[in-house]
């Protein structure tokens, strides 16, 4: 197997240790240890007091399992695989579900490993993008249009990273119904459920609602605890689950123990942690919409529905890689500029759940008038 440079990642390398304002990043602030460990009730107390720092069970603590099944509606624990991070659960569900001669539509733009490691596996692959005239819309037409009679897997990312869209649904519901008709797997990246700002929109989870679903989660963003590298899949595809076990013998084999107990800690306080993240979020968003209302011509922005990023563009006859890289190197502020996704119009990538981003803002708004000149 040979994959190509993971663009978002390299860009991330250069600047996310070093660039003071993270202007740009996926995930919420992340929890600091102490914090975390006030949350955990007796038992999970006890697990950390006691925790033998030896190897662990291949699939997942049980009782970390256990709680990560209590988030859907008809997953039993054993219907869980517990991984390090999304991208070991993507990598192992990719090369697990296709192979050379197969076909994957997936849902762009998306995080990269989503349809590259896809086409690692010799399975080709169709993109089909979401409209950003229409809030980035979903085309169900240009979805079923992409179907082959060779399509192995569906694969789509709801609520959505990089632009925060969310289907209603019926939209998910057809992309479901779509799946189960020409008998593919449909894998639906969920990273960012929880953090709808409205919980009446809140889509159903894929794994509840079809039996060749695969729904990936993680501690990463709702939960503000990337550095734990904790995420899961859950599916009731009985033969795919034990080939995604057999598969994991070949990575990490088990995962970190310190992590599943952090983990499990969070998980049962699942309220409070995700009311820390929707409280951030909703502290920095209105600031977001009152700086693109002062730069009118110079951005157009959707607002997102649901979680910690937009996907804004650049107006302004300037290349988004070259604003972002004299923003990063005058005032230390970091965007991802739209182009790591291959998408080809002047976006980038803004993150608004770090507690700095007041700060980021005021270093954004001079530069944007010695770029731009004045705001209005």
């Amino acid at each position: 197997m040979r994959l190509p440079e993971f663009t978002l990642e390299r860009y991330f390398a250069r600047f996310e240790f070093d660039a003071p304002y993270l202007l740009s990043s996926s995930d919420v602030e992340g929890f600091r240890l102490p914090e975390l460990l006030a949350l955990a009730d007796d038992e999970c107390r006890a697990l950390w007091a006691e925790l033998s720092l030896g190897y662990t069970e291949s699939p997942g603590h049980p009782a970390l399992r256990h709680a990560i099944a209590e988030g859907y509606e008809r997953i039993a624990p054993g219907e869980t695989l517990v991984f390090s991070g999304a991208e070991e659960a993507i990598f192992a569900v990719l090369n697990t579900t296709l192979g050379p001669g197969d076909h994957a539509v997936v849902v762009w733009p998306a995080y990269q490993s989503l349809y590259e490691v896809a086409r690692a596996t010799g399975a080709a692959v169709t993109l089909v993008p979401l409209d950003a005239a229409r809030g980035w819309a979903i085309d169900l037409a240009a979805l079923r249009a992409a179907i082959r009679p060779e399509t192995r897997l569906i694969v789509v990312n709801f609520p959505h990273n990089p632009t925060g869209a969310l289907p209603d649904r019926d939209t998910f519901a057809a992309i479901v119904d779509l799946g189960r008709e020409c008998g593919a797997w449909l894998l639906s990246d969920e990273v960012y459920r929880l953090l709808e700002y409205d919980p009446a929109e809140r889509l159903p989870a894929a794994a509840d609602r079809y039996e060749r679903a695969i729904s990936l989660g993680v501690m990463s963003k709702a939960f503000a605890l990337a550095g734990l590298r904790i995420g899961w899949v859950a599916t009731r595809d009985a033969d795919l689950l034990a080939a995604l076990q057999r598969f994991k013998d070949y990575t990490t084999i088990c995962n970190s123990a310190p992590s599943e107990i952090l983990a499990l800690i969070a998980l049962r306080a699942r309220e409070a942690v995700v009311a820390r993240s929707l409280g951030i979020i909703g502290a920095n968003l209105p600031l977001v919409d009152d700086f693109f209302a002062r730069w009118p011509g110079q951005f157009a922005w959707t607002r997102p529905r649901v979680g910690p990023i937009g996907f804004p563009r650049l107006l302004a006859p300037i290349p988004i890689e070259e604003f972002a890289e004299e923003l990063v190197a005058q005032e230390g502020v970091m965007l991802l500029p739209g182009t790591v996704y291959d998408h080809p119009g002047n976006h980038f990538r803004l993150g608004f759940a770090r507690r700095n981003l007041p700060e980021a803002l005021e270093r954004l708004d001079p530069f944007c008038a010695a770029r731009f000149g004045r705001a209005g």
